[in-house]
């Protein structure tokens, strides 16, 4: 593995022909969640059954926090006091509405860093498969539908309808992009109902939609991972 400067962000690059993102085999971008360290996903990169040679990108979000674990980062700041607040009155989240202060420019970095991986990786997006995590979840949704540019396919795990205002309009032009989406049906940090609104509006806008259900928490358990793998597999697949 190698750590590299790319779109601004501090990427961990591991996989392909030497172990450090070489070769021109298929790219997997993958960003973490809210409170996590930059290298939270990496270990994903070992576990997965992928085609050979396939080179796997893992930014860092841009904002330090003073809590979490050993260098905490987010791609954007949230609201904990009103988490609390829901929690402690038994409100199930909707962000379908929120348009979080920081989500513009997560998204600019984002889209910087997209194009620096296809110009110093020479990386064709229709063989790079983007997404994430929770919060890296909602990023990578949202910096997708902001392009054009035709992504092999687009990883939800853990995810939520975020900005609907937002993405709803610019679901259709996406029409027929392979997405993987994945949640726990006892999730506490992001809901389920929350997974399902995406899941609806990404299919009703003509998205290929994987949705995987299991009986879990915020995670990603190896059966999330044994779909997830098949579905990069037919993804990056040259046709």
């Amino acid at each position: 593995m190698r750590e590299e400067q790319l779109g601004g962000l501090r990427t961990r690059v591991i996989g392909g022909t030497d172990d450090k993102g070489g070769g021109n085999g298929p790219v997997v971008i993958l960003l973490h969640g809210f409170g996590a360290p930059g290298d939270d996903l990496v270990p994903l990169a070992d576990v997965m059954d992928v085609p050979a040679g396939t080179r796997w990108l893992f930014p860092e979000g841009p904002l330090s926090l003073s809590f979490g674990p050993r260098d905490a980062r987010a791609w954007w700041l949230i609201d904990m006091a009103r988490i609390e607040a829901d929690r402690a009155a038994g409100r199930v989240r909707d962000l379908s509405q929120d348009l979080p202060k920081g989500l513009a420019l997560s998204r600019e970095k984002m889209l910087a860093f997209l194009k620096e991986v296809e110009q110093k990786f020479g990386a064709d997006p229709r063989r790079t498969v983007l997404g994430g995590f929770s919060q890296g979840a909602m990023l990578s949704c949202d910096a997708v539908l902001h392009t054009d540019r035709p992504y092999a396919g687009l990883v939800q795990l853990s995810g939520n309808l975020l900005a609907q205002p937002v993405w709803s309009p610019l679901m259709p032009k996406r029409k027929g992009l392979p997405v993987f989406q994945s949640h726990g049906m006892q999730d506490e940090i992001l809901p389920y109902a929350g997974a399902e609104r995406l899941r609806d509006e990404l299919s009703k806008s003509g998205l290929a939609v994987e949705w995987i259900a299991f009986h879990g928490r915020h995670e990603i358990p190896n059966v999330v991972l044994k779909r997830l793998s098949a579905f990069i597999q037919s993804a990056v697949r040259v046709r």
